[in-house]
C-alpha cells in the first residue's frame, strides 16, 4: 500500500513499488504493517524530513521495525531499535534482513534506558501517549541539539498533555496530524 508521497509498504518480497516509491518490506509477527493510522502518520512526517540521509536514528519501541527500515531506506546512516518484546526484536531484524539493510541495524532487547547514548538526529516512538508523557525528558535527551522527534500512538485526548510533556523537555511542536482519534507530533529539540 502506498503511505504519503514516496513509500510503499508491502509483505510480499517478489512485489515491485510503483515508479518514484521506496519499497519498505514488512513481513507480520509485531505491532507496525503501516495500515495503522499512527504508523502511517509516522511514516508520512519520516519521508518529508529534510535531511534524512546520514541521520543516526532511534526508533523506541520498535516493533516490526517499519519506522527505522523506512529510514534505512530512504538513506539515514544508522538505526538503533529497541523494543521489550523479544518476538518484535526478533521480527524486525528478520525485516531488516528482508531489506537489506541489516548492517545498519542495531536491535536491542530492552527499554530505552538500554539503548547506546545518543545523541540521534532522529527519534522515533509509537507508544501510548501515558507512556510518551513519561518518556517525554529522555527522548529528547537522546536527541541531538536541533534533532527531530516523530512521537505517535497519542489518542486525541492525551495529545495536549503529551504536548506539553514535550515542551517542557526543551522540544518544540512543529506539526501535528489528526487522524480517527489518533495525534501523531513531529518535534524538534531545541539548539
Amino acid at each position: 500500500m502506498p503511505v504519503g508521497r514516496r513509500l510503499w509498504v508491502t509483505a510480499s518480497p517478489t512485489a515491485a513499488p510503483p515508479p518514484g516509491r521506496t519499497a519498505v518490506l514488512v513481513t507480520p509477527g509485531a505491532f507496525g504493517s503501516g495500515e495503522h493510522v499512527t504508523t502511517a502518520g509516522c511514516l508520512e512526517f519520516l519521508e518529508a524530513l529534510p535531511g534524512i540521509a546520514g541521520m543516526r536514528v532511534l526508533d523506541v519501541g520498535s516493533g516490526t521495525g517499519i519506522l527505522a527500515l523506512a529510514a534505512l531506506l530512504l538513506g539515514a546512516r544508522h538505526a538503533v531499535l529497541v523494543d521489550t518484546d523479544p518476538q518484535a526484536v526478533a521480527t524486525a531484524r528478520r525485516n531488516g534482513d528482508l531489506n537489506g539493510v541489516s548492517d545498519r541495524a542495531e536491535h536491542v532487547l530492552g527499554s530505552l534506558a538500554d539503548a547506546p547514548p545518543g545523541p540521534f538526529d532522529l527519534v522515533l516512538a509509537n507508544l501510548h501517549g501515558d507512556l510518551l508523557q513519561v518518556l517525554a525528558p529522555q527522548l529528547a535527551a537522546a536527541a541531538a541539539p536541533g534533532g527531530w522527534l516523530i512521537l505517535s500512538g497519542i489518542l486525541w485526548e492525551d495529545d495536549f498533555a503529551v504536548a506539553t510533556a514535550a515542551r517542557r523537555s526543551g522540544l518544540r511542536v512543529r506539526r501535528r496530524t489528526m487522524r480517527d482519534g489518533y495525534s501523531t507530533l513531529l518535534l524538534q529539540r531545541g539548539v
